[in-house]
């Protein structure tokens, strides 16, 4: 099992993950042109996996299932995923070309967002979209901190040696946040000048795993000395739990300019 990453507009990855018959799921096509290149190279595909409804990760959905009538597509529940899809939802179980997935949702980027797990599939597999990223997480859109804090908290609970498959490069960019919040944190010292090389010999900083996320990530963090004592002093009075800890952190990570 070898998962592509294929790059769409600015910073998207759309995730290719083949069978052994070369038969691929396809994770958050935005662009279907990229999907297209990769079939004409070889490569089947054979299902679409959608995390949440904005454009940048259903877009190509469209064209895809022009091309390939009856492509099986399974997506979040929601109106705005305006493309024929069986709709999936928390705790629900699918399988797509060969692969078991565990749907989990994850609301707080949007309130429909689901991520993707497959346990068995090598050391496990973890298609997060723009909810958890490698050193950070997504925008709060339509949900609440208490809830983005909640569905971060599930996917954390994951085993460490799920590998983390995220909708955009954005490692680079919340390297630069968390340091300011943890300055001395070794782990995320030595994943910032890893994800730094494979920036410089234009390779993605993608996978991550989930193990070197809670040693790294300060929204996985929410409940280490060192990040609430960087809220503390953002706020100027103790934060009253780990809830407004992540609350400010988005905030604070929402006005940060780097």
């Amino acid at each position: 099992m070898q998962l592509q990453a294929l790059s769409a507009f600015a910073d998207n990855y759309i995730w290719l993950l083949p069978n052994d018959e070369n038969t691929a799921v396809v994770v958050d096509p935005g662009e279907a042109g990229p999907v297209f290149a990769a079939a004409d190279a070889g490569l089947w595909i054979g299902a679409v996996l959608l995390t949440h409804h904005h454009h940048d990760h259903i877009g190509g959905v469209p064209a895809l299932l022009e091309r390939w009538p009856g492509l099986p597509v399974f997506a979040p529940d929601d109106p705005r995923i305006a493309v024929p899809a069986t709709p999936v939802g928390d705790g629900d179980r699918l399988r797509a070309t060969g692969f078991e997935f565990e749907v989990i949702a994850v609301p707080g980027h949007t309130s429909s967002h689901v991520a993707y797990y497959g346990a068995g599939i090598g050391d496990g597999v973890l298609f997060s979209g723009d909810t958890l990223f490698s050193l950070g997480c997504g925008r709060l859109f339509e949900g609440s901190p208490l809830q983005m804090h909640q569905s971060l908290s599930r996917l954390a609970r994951l085993p460490g040696s799920t590998s983390l498959y995220c909708g955009h490069e954005y490692t680079l960019s919340n390297a630069a946040f968390a340091r300011v919040v943890e300055p001395e944190n070794a782990p995320l010292l030595r994943r910032t000048q890893e994800a730094q090389d494979m920036r410089d010999a234009s390779r993605p900083t993608l996978p991550s795993t989930l193990a070197s996320e809670l040693a790294s990530n300060p929204f996985l963090r929410c409940d280490q000395p060192a990040v609430i004592a960087a809220v503390q002093r953002r706020l100027g009075r103790v934060p009253t739990d780990a809830v407004e800890v992540f609350a400010e952190l988005r905030h604070w990570k929402d006005g940060f300019s780097g």
